[in-house]
């Protein structure tokens, strides 16, 4: 049943990685990776709300952990494209744009979870 709840988490969590990128494309045209900034900002915003919520309050089933946590999120954020981009970046003549990039998704990312864990918390 583990492997079923990550497999499934982690269909759901392609699908909806891949919906970003559909739906931010227009905004990129290629240009800057909003689309891969996006799921890991938004990616470690829901980790952090679900480690509350799943191994500190046991609010939900640790079962649920395999299906969210590993399986969708898993899927959703992309740091193997993150980093793929930051390389594109800079070998197509932006190194500056790319330094923007890994900074601003470093930053941000650590941002989202430990806002998340602090309000989750709150509640």
């Amino acid at each position: 049943m583990h492997w079923f709840s990550v497999a499934l988490g982690g269909a759901i969590g392609a699908v909806g990685r891949y919906a970003v990128s559909v739906w931010l494309l227009p905004t990129s045209q290629y240009k800057f990776p909003y689309a891969t900034i996006s799921v890991n900002v938004l990616g470690s915003l829901i980790m952090g709300i679900l480690y509350v919520i799943i191994l500190e309050r046991a609010d939900l089933p640790v079962e649920t952990r395999n299906l969210l946590m590993v399986g969708f999120l898993g899927a959703f954020t992309t740091f193997s494209t993150f980093s793929l981009d930051a390389i594109s970046l800079w070998q197509n003549g932006d190194q500056f744009l790319a330094l923007v990039y890994v900074v601003s998704t470093v930053a941000l990312c650590l941002l989202a979870i430990i806002a998340a864990i602090w309000l989750t918390r709150l509640f």
